[in-house]
């Protein structure tokens, strides 16, 4: 064995942290836990009987594609099933601007690969998607966080943080958002918003990188537009996945982007992967050819809106004064606030010993803040697990208050 493997790791690696939402998982395993910790989808809303229809006819009709590799842009007719329906919302876009990746998050890892050399400056919010996080942090970007208010990041501190970046002779690579039903606050940006950030992101001339894993899950409110379709000038990457609105477990999303930038996609994702699974990207476009998709889609939104407000009112009736919350209008998440003084590290283990786990709202901040936060899930769990797992924490909160 080598004497000292630290010696030879890159530095890359010897930066690379385990992500804290998969070691908190692990505790969650234990079938009498309560979990509101994972960003999981509920298996209720996985279409089996669907699947394994339209698995066989892929197999029956073009088995011997499905089993062979593929081509790194994707499999062209998901491509264009994806394409049809931005074009639905006006989009005006085409093949040379997609392309699909293995789930979103190696839509992350390679914008990395892509665009961050070690000690450039990313802008994010506070909080933000801790995979994003991790992700940029590997290749050794340097997170610069943006307040939120009620409306996400904070259009103001981000001009004032991009002028004194810039005057420093520190540009930001790109500003990374979450702009509906964002992971973890829940929050979503209203139109006005996203066209603050588009408008201050030209004036600096820097890129956006729309990060849009929930948009389709949404319960009530209006829907807001695509920052990718606002800023009309291609200066936004969008990032979707199938992960929320068909099957984690399928691995598939994709990049939006100007044509020269999608065709670097393609480039860094050929020495990642060569390509994404055939079989189950022709799963997934015979799956949204047969409509399967919008059908099912209505189902799981109604169900997550049932889950988000029982665990609503659940709060109402048992979290102390002094305790807060945001409503999403969709999504999976929403974000807990205790009173400043307390640290949900704290008394996590306490949490896991009343069988309830959550996940730390400080992961989500660049900047080590948010230690009185937390991310609860009210996808996963059952009605009766959400009553609850909702009590016993609110009665946690109060005793340790």
């Amino acid at each position: 064995m080598i004497s000292d493997l630290n010696s030879i790791y890159s530095r890359s690696a010897q930066g690379m942290q385990r992500s804290a939402i998969r070691e908190i998982l692990k505790l969650t395993q234990q079938p009498d836990i309560i979990s509101f910790a994972g960003g999981l989808p509920s298996p209720e809303s996985f279409p089996v009987d669907d699947i394994k229809e339209v698995s066989n006819e892929v197999l029956n009709e073009n088995g011997t594609t499905a089993l062979q590799y593929g081509t790194t842009e994707g499999y062209q007719p998901l491509r264009e099933e994806i394409l049809n329906r931005y074009k639905s919302e006006g989009l005006d876009v085409g093949l040379d601007n997609l392309i699909i990746t293995t789930a979103s998050q190696q839509g992350l890892d390679l914008l990395g690969k892509i665009f961050i050399n070690p000690g450039d400056k990313i802008v994010c919010g506070l909080p933000s998607y801790l995979g994003g996080i991790s992700a940029f942090r590997t290749y050794g970007a340097d997170l610069e966080g943006i307040k939120f208010d009620e409306h996400g990041m904070r259009s103001d501190k981000l001009e004032e943080k991009l002028k004194t970046l810039i005057d420093q002779g520190d540009k930001p690579k790109f500003i990374y958002v979450i702009p509906d039903f964002q992971n973890p606050a829940g929050v979503t940006m209203p139109e006005f918003r996203r066209r603050e950030i588009i408008d201050i992101a030209h004036k600096y001339d820097v890129l956006i990188v729309e990060d849009s894993p929930y948009r389709e899950l949404r319960f009530e409110g209006k829907s807001q537009p695509m920052m990718y379709q606002m800023d009309g000038s291609e200066q936004v990457i969008t990032l979707g996945t199938f992960s929320k609105i068909l099957a984690p477990g399928f691995r598939i999303g994709w990049v939006l982007a100007n044509a020269e930038i999608a065709d670097k996609f393609v480039v860094a994702k050929q020495s990642a992967d060569l390509c994404t699974p055939p079989f189950v990207q022709m799963i997934a476009a015979k799956y949204m050819e047969k409509g399967y998709l919008k059908k099912n889609l209505k189902n799981t939104i109604e169900s997550y809106r049932i889950k988000r407000d029982t665990m609503l009112e659940g709060f109402r009736n048992h979290m102390p004064d002094g305790v807060t919350w945001t409503e999403p209008e969709g999504g999976l998440f929403l974000f807990l606030y205790m009173p400043e003084h307390m640290d949900a590290e704290a008394i996590f283990e306490k949490a896991i010993e009343k069988k309830i786990a959550y996940v730390l709202g400080s992961v989500f901040h660049c900047d080590g803040s948010g230690k009185n936060t937390m991310r609860l899930n009210f996808s996963f769990p059952t009605l009766e697990q959400n009553k609850t797992g909702v009590k016993k924490l609110a009665e946690l909160i109060k005793e340790n208050m």
